[in-house]
């Protein structure tokens, strides 16, 4: 049985009360008034735009005659309706920013439990004979669904409830005065969006807890039934997953852009899901190993992680790459305009997350032997969750917050707060049952297993 050593859990605590306060202090300072978004925006620049653009209102409305003010009137009158509703969308987006950030470190802490939930009914649904061993693992991580989904639940309902500006189809005013988002009312409209949300997550976590309970229970049964049932439920489950995945990465992701949309992106936001949770299983597979828990879990278990790490970042650059060349190369306005917005105002992260989740995997877990070296694919597994982490970032920020984007405490906070909760709750779980199942019919297997 696990112990719960002290200093990871008082490490997990630190984590999530240095992450709420930093939280804390990003939605306190958040901007109430457009006076003071604008005195945000201008001294991030140096007084720059903002100081510049109201000095040249005040002396063009000094220097113009009476006669040039009424020729002008119309065009004065547009410019400042133009203006105020300017003012108006950049404080959305400093109000955004330290909801945005915390929407991203819930969502990617979330989706990783969600992408291990995939390969645990995967592994299930196969009669897998290498990774038995590994399923009380999966299982820890997995745990997390119901802390992690919640919170995103609660941020949803949060935002139907006008608490911040993400979703910008919620807005009645908005969607008034679009023809676009009219047409696609029947779909994105709050009260479906949360009955759709409350579907997912109740399906999630169904499968999660009644999987897991036949598992145990299939340790002190005198038969396979109980196995033979957790075959058929993963089967079924994978069905209900592919489906609501997809249909949650357009809800939850893409409809931040409600103007754009991609056939490709339940497949792409999987990827990043999926190679993030066996990330997370090598390493976790990896620590509880090296505590002297897992001492059956042999370098071919690793290697065979690993070699997922690297397939599914391959995968994930193939879905990447043809979704990105087939818009760009199509060049429809309504289309390309989301990745222009990125190469503009977010070339740091978004090539970044290039570099790290394609070339750095290619380049350094390529090579079989490496593989097998422990420390190494925790360094590998490191770089590949920032990546993710990066990717998820590049999908939110620009619906959300625009160019008025950093990496600063509210972003840090919601990393240290979601990070913090993820270790405590799975490595608590994991103290709850036995690491190594009895009555597998494939354990003996998984066990010899060498590759």
């Amino acid at each position: 049985m696990y112990t719960f050593s002290n200093r990871l859990k008082i490490g997990s605590f630190i984590a999530m009360g240095l992450g709420l306060i930093f939280l804390a202090i990003g939605f306190v300072s958040a901007p109430s008034t457009v006076e003071e978004a604008k005195a945000i925006v201008a001294s991030a620049h140096g007084d720059g735009h903002g100081g510049g653009h109201a000095e040249a209102t005040e002396d063009h409305g000094g220097d113009q005659t009476h006669g040039e003010a009424a020729a002008h009137g119309k065009e004065a009158s547009h410019d400042e309706g133009h203006d105020a509703s300017h003012d108006e969308h950049l404080l959305h987006q400093l109000q955004n920013r330290p909801w945005a950030a915390l929407y991203v470190a819930a969502f990617f802490f979330f989706m990783i439990a969600l992408g291990v939930l995939a390969f645990y009914a995967i592994q299930r649904a196969a009669q897998a004979g290498w990774s038995p061993l590994l399923f009380r693992v999966m299982e820890g991580i997995t745990a997390y669904l119901v802390p992690g989904g919640i919170i995103v639940f609660v941020i949803l309902v949060l935002s139907v409830l006008h608490m911040n500006h993400m979703f910008v189809w919620m807005d009645s005013e908005v969607v008034a005065h679009d023809e676009l988002l009219q047409g696609k009312a029947g779909y994105l409209n709050p009260t479906f969006f949360l009955i759709r949300a409350a579907i997912f997550l109740g399906g999630w976590i169904f499968y999660r807890e009644y999987s897991r309970k036949l598992s145990l229970a299939q340790d002190e049964s005198d038969d396979n039934s109980n196995f033979v049932k957790n075959f058929r439920w993963s089967a079924g489950f994978l069905v209900f997953y592919l489906v609501t995945e997809s249909m949650m990465s357009w809800d939850w992701i893409m409809s931040l852009d409600p103007h754009w949309f991609s056939t490709l992106f339940g497949w792409y936001v999987f990827a990043s899901m999926f190679v993030s949770g066996i990330t997370v299983i090598a390493m976790v597979s990896i620590y509880l190993k090296s505590r002297g828990y897992l001492e059956v879990v042999n370098d071919s278990h690793i290697h065979d992680l690993a070699k997922f790490m690297f397939g599914i970042s391959i995968f994930w650059t193939y879905l990447w790459f043809a979704q990105f060349m087939l818009i760009w190369y199509a060049d429809i306005p309504e289309e390309v305009t989301y990745y222009v917005a990125r190469f503009q105002d977010y070339k740091l992260p978004f090539f970044g997350m290039l570099v790290m989740n394609f070339v750095f995997p290619l380049l350094v877990l390529m090579n079989s032997d490496y593989k097998r070296v422990n420390w190494f694919v925790i360094m590998a597994g490191i770089v590949v969750l920032l990546g993710h982490y990066l990717d998820i970032f590049n999908m939110v920020m620009p619906a959300t917050v625009g160019d008025q984007w950093h990496i600063g405490l509210p972003e840090i906070g919601g990393i240290l707060f979601f990070g913090g909760l993820f270790v405590f709750w799975v490595f608590n779980t994991l103290t709850k049952a036995p690491l190594l199942p009895k009555r597998n019919p494939f354990i003996e297997e998984s066990r010899h297993f060498h590759y």
